[in-house]
């Protein structure tokens, strides 16, 4: 099947687009994005792997679906295009890593493209949405491709980040290896990199005002920890900023 995606991750997911499910999920969202008005534009829906290659990840953020108003959605969780308003989850999102690395200024854009540039990752588990219809396009398919893409990093690549916000994705961290410390070791890695998990993997409550106002998210310190574990890997930190 001759899916436009980012080269690396294409290859990466190659089996994946031979299976049956993804045939039946291609034509479900042809018809969708034919019939009706569906988020992200077709362009973008498969923007975080265009944005950040397999070969290149150091952090994944998983979201859970796109969001399904005007204008919002660009293809990468959480974030929001140039110009577009911050949801509440991306203004908690900001919260936390001002008060976690001392940020003093806020920003301009609720774009988070560049993060992806960066290395990270952000993606949905369900790549597409009906206008106005939350969850409208899960359970058609996007979960198992999604899920092919975090084994494939986990088998693949070591030394990654993997940010788990809220139940939906603490439920993916089953996917993710991060032992026996002494098989992670990374060529380049500084000495006492073997004694590190071979990924890290890091739990914290949705950033929702419904999830986050309960405890969980605001402390979670998931920026500056996630920095330490690359410099400790030998990998240049992210500039969150």
């Amino acid at each position: 099947m001759n899916v436009r995606i980012e080269a690396s991750w294409k290859e990466a997911l190659a089996p994946e687009f031979e299976k049956p499910y993804f045939a039946q999920l291609t034509q479900f969202v042809r018809d969708e994005y034919g019939h009706g008005t569906c988020y992200p534009p077709g362009r973008d829906i498969f923007a975080a792997f265009d944005l950040c290659p397999f070969s290149q990840t150091r952090v994944v953020i998983l979201g859970q679906d796109p969001y399904h108003e005007p204008g919002q959605a660009e293809g990468l969780c959480f974030s929001v295009r140039d110009g577009v308003p911050m949801p509440p989850s991306l203004v908690n999102i900001f919260k936390e890593l001002q008060s976690d690395l001392g940020i003093q200024s806020w920003p301009a854009s609720g774009s988070l493209r560049r993060w992806a540039s960066q290395g990270v990752l952000l993606l949905n588990a369900t790549l597409t949405v009906r206008a106005h219809q939350a969850g409208s396009h899960q359970r058609r398919g996007w979960e198992l491709f999604t899920d092919a893409a975090i084994r494939a990093l986990a088998a693949r690549r070591r030394h990654v980040v993997y940010m788990l916000w809220g139940g939906f994705a603490r439920s993916k961290a089953a996917l993710i290896p991060v032992g026996p410390a002494a098989a992670a070791a990374t060529a380049g890695a500084p000495a006492g990199a073997g004694s590190l998990p071979v990924n890290l993997v890091l739990q914290a409550a949705h950033p929702s005002p419904l999830s986050a106002n309960r405890g969980g998210w605001f402390g979670c310190r998931h920026f500056s920890r996630a920095n330490a574990y690359l410099i400790a890997t030998g990998q240049t930190p992210v500039s969150w900023a």
